[in-house]
């Protein structure tokens, strides 16, 4: 099938790309000429495993394709994906104005029946605002002409998109046009051979469905954090109670990790994006509001942590970061607690020497304003003159690291561990400090002078 993807971001250039590997046409579509310059080039503007290889290989084989020209990507598609940025407003609110813009272009350039995919997370009504858009293209050219607008969210991991996009677990899909829907079962037929994962509902529905994911699994994790705030008060080990809750099928394993809060591009849009739009529905949505209050409060409790250690006054101390990313396998620095955590330790006067495996060059650019951050290439070289690790991310090269060269290097041996990803027992019984995150009353080595 030929296919057009409007936007070469995270959503866009990971649905193209999957896409062409299953045999479709694909064009993707970006009025950025830099970063469509870079892809024509075989560069990739964002770092997701195993999408380069993907981009590379259908390139080659002419099935995907990168361009600036709006009226030949219209041309090219008769579906239409748009999967442009929704930044959030000042409000809360999702900026619409990319997807409206991508809407207007296809009114304007349309000379055939299309199928406009809303692929972007969008708040509920968006395709309605799709739909006018095109319609008003359409008459200011004079024209009427047959087209539907279908809502099919992405769920996509950062860190594990493409495992996700072509092995998808459910197939979200919002229409009331049948020949679209006809198109869009046809097109995603490659990815069911062992199930139909496809499912089919309104509009409305799917685009809620999207948020309502989203919402949830934040829910999850501002829940279990909070509780390991209280874990730490009453003497408990939340990773013993995550494994003794999580063992209940009703409850289940997943997003039930307390540690440093959620950040990234979707969790703190999304759920800004639905108190909105409770709020402008006359619905105070508390339960949401209370799992941000929950996220922010947590991306500063690794901070207490050092204070309560060290004092209110950090000058002169030195602390070693390993993770910057919002999470592993990406280079995503959005809404990361890494840059609460740094600025609030410069801020009392700390020296900072930070490692991440993939997002220094990202890091870098949004730290740009901090004084006394230094960006290392490796996890060793941050421990070089640091007073302390503290682990921000989880990584996985940093699981199972060589503990008695963390002891031999800092000036103390004492990790705040953001992540929980260590054994306590363990390291204190190598001589190490510990403090994690809800990990209840655990003894410290000999205290160590300052």
């Amino acid at each position: 099938m030929k296919v057009t993807v409007v936007g070469t971001g995270y959503v866009g250039l990971v649905t193209g790309a999957c896409l062409a590997e299953l045999g479709n046409h694909v064009v993707c579509l970006d009025v950025d000429e830099r970063k469509i310059r870079m892809l024509n080039s075989g560069g990739i503007p964002i770092h997701e495993p195993g999408l380069e290889e993907v981009v590379h290989r259908n390139t080659a084989a002419g099935r995907l394709q990168f361009t600036t020209d709006i009226a030949a990507a219209v041309a090219h598609g008769t579906l239409q994906f748009i999967g442009v940025g929704t930044p959030p407003d000042e409000d809360g609110s999702a900026d619409l104005q990319y997807v409206v813009a991508a809407a207007t272009n296809i009114g304007r350039h349309m000379t055939d029946y299309k199928v406009i995919v809303d692929k972007s997370t969008v708040p509920v009504g968006t395709a309605d605002r799709v739909r006018a858009a095109v319609n008003a293209a359409l008459q200011a050219r004079g024209l009427q002409m047959e087209f539907a607008v279908v809502s099919n969210p992405e769920f996509l991991k950062e860190g594990a998109a493409v495992e996700d996009c072509m092995r998808p677990d459910r197939i979200i899909v919002g229409a009331d046009d049948e020949r679209a829907v006809l198109m869009m079962r046809a097109l995603y037929q490659p990815f069911m051979r062992n199930h139909d994962r496809l499912q089919l509902m309104d509009v409305k529905s799917a685009e809620f469905t999207k948020y309502a994911a989203n919402a949830m699994l934040a829910t999850r994790i501002s829940f279990m954090n909070e509780l390991a705030l209280l874990a730490d008060k009453v003497g408990a080990d939340i990773e013993q109670v995550r494994r003794g809750i999580g063992s209940d099928p009703r409850i289940g394993t997943h997003f039930l990790y307390a540690g440093t809060g959620y950040g990234g591009s979707c969790f703190p849009k999304d759920v800004k994006a639905l108190i909105h739009t409770g709020r402008e529905n006359g619905l105070d949505l508390g339960v949401l509001q209370a799992v941000e209050a929950a996220n922010e409060r947590q991306k500063h409790v690794l901070v207490r942590k050092v204070l309560q250690r060290f004092g209110e006054d950090l000058s002169g101390l030195t602390f070693a970061l390993w993770g910057l990313a919002f999470k592993p396998n990406t280079d995503d620095m959005r809404d990361a607690p890494s840059r609460v955590i740094a600025e609030e330790l410069v801020r009392r006067g700390a020296s900072l020497r930070a490692y991440d495996p993939v997002a220094m060059e990202e890091a870098a650019r949004v730290m740009s304003q901090l004084p006394r951050i230094a960006f290392v290439p490796s996890q060793a070289e941050a421990l070089t003159g640091a007073d302390a690790l503290l682990v921000v991310t989880e990584w996985k090269e940093f699981r199972n690291p060589d503990f008695d060269g963390i002891k031999a290097t800092l000036k103390q041996p004492l990790i705040f561990d953001g992540r929980n990803i260590y054994d306590p027992a363990l390291l204190l019984g190598m001589g190490i400090e510990y403090h994690g995150i809800g990990r209840g009353h655990v003894p410290k080595a000999a205290t160590l002078p300052r």
